[in-house]
């Protein structure tokens, strides 16, 4: 199934446009409690709540091989209707991209990708048309104070000046002919998601920053979701992931990503 199809049933299914990110930090695990182990639990916690996962490739990374292959097995015991998405902002020239792809998509196997556009579009490309059948969800706003360095710089496009973000967002509609694009929009900025909702009414959104980055879940909604009631996923890690750091840490992570679902679904129309 496509990923973006895979997504429109999770939604569906559990009610949910809720993703968990799967950030595992050592240091903040409860007493006795390895990495896989605790994303199991968190997995086996939250899998009928959230509409999708998304393990941040750094985590795993940080602890060397063993870390990668906890990242393996935890996209293998995710359950089969959640899609998994990559969190790892690749994107680098056409032929170090195709390797990037290839390590996430054949041997992670994950349902998506976060990736750069900053060198163009061959830095996107393989990722794209590769593999059509997987989610790329563009860097366009993200949700860090150090975001408007750049991206709200203005530049001209089409014979107007706009800033960065928007132009991000203009080319990822354009380079969408597989239907596979999404962009990322931090819910730290709702009027400049409110904007790129009006000009891009079908491109779906992932939005991190809510929880501990502070952005609010009502004003994503209001300026976030598409025609339809949906076109969004909303993520949470530290919120969820360490709701509770004792014994009781994935009955905790349930509670919260539950609380979050119906706070979500309280500002979704028709429900």
């Amino acid at each position: 199934m496509e990923f973006f199809a895979q997504l429109d049933a999770a939604i569906q299914k559990n009610n949910s446009l809720l993703c968990v990110g799967l950030d595992p930090d050592p240091a903040l695990l409860p007493h006795g409690i390895d990495l896989l182990a605790f994303n199991k639990a968190i997995v086996d916690a939250t899998a009928d709540i959230v509409c999708a996962f998304k393990p941040n490739l750094a985590f795993y990374e940080a602890e060397g091989q063993q870390g990668w292959n906890i990242l393996k097995q935890t996209i293998n015991y995710i359950p089969k209707g959640i899609p998994v998405i990559a969190d790892a902002k690749r994107g680098d020239i056409g032929n170090t991209s195709k390797a990037y792809a290839k390590a996430i998509f054949e041997d992670l196997k994950a349902g998506a990708v976060t990736v750069s556009p900053y060198l163009g579009f061959d830095s996107v490309e393989l990722f794209v048309n590769n593999y059509p059948e997987k989610g790329i969800f563009i860097l366009c706003r993200t949700s860090n104070q150090g975001a408007s360095d750049f991206q709200s710089l203005p530049v001209r496009m089409n014979n107007a000046e706009i800033p960065l973000y928007q132009a991000v967002a203009r080319r990822a509609e354009q380079w969408n002919t597989h239907k596979n694009i999404g962009i990322v929009v931090g819910a730290t900025y709702p009027e400049d998601m409110l904007a790129l909702r009006q000009a891009h009414p079908e491109l779906p959104f992932l939005v991190p920053g809510v929880g501990a980055q502070g952005g609010s879940i009502k004003l994503t909604l209001e300026t976030g979701l598409s025609a339809s009631g949906s076109g969004i996923v909303i993520n949470s890690s530290r919120q969820i992931l360490y709701a509770s750091r004792g014994a009781d840490f994935a009955r905790a992570a349930a509670k919260s990503a539950e609380a979050l679902r119906q706070e979500i679904n309280l500002h979704r129309p028709d429900l």
